[in-house]
């Protein structure tokens, strides 16, 4: 059974722990269908929190390394979402 599997991403202070999710990002890219990330209070002001949504393909080892890369990151929390198509 196919599966579609997303998983969301808080970052608690996106200053401090941006650069370094960013580089996971890049790093893991080929695993990554699709990235939806928003931060604005209002148009005018950004927020220091943030979140990301990540539409994962590849292997379930693929996506929990990725996983597991973030879970290290200080300032990142997971959650996720699976769907069995």
């Amino acid at each position: 059974m196919k599966e579609l599997r997303i998983i969301g991403l808080l970052i608690t202070d996106r200053i401090k722990e941006a650069g370094q999710t960013q580089k996971l990002l890049t790093q893991y890219a080929g695993i990554i269908r699709s990235r939806l990330g928003f931060h604005e209070v209002t148009e005018a002001t950004c927020s220091r929190a943030g979140v990301i949504l990540l539409q994962l393909q590849g292997s379930p080892a693929e996506q929990a390394e990725l996983e597991q890369a973030l879970r290290a990151v200080r300032g990142v929390e997971i959650q996720q979402m699976r769907f069995e198509l």
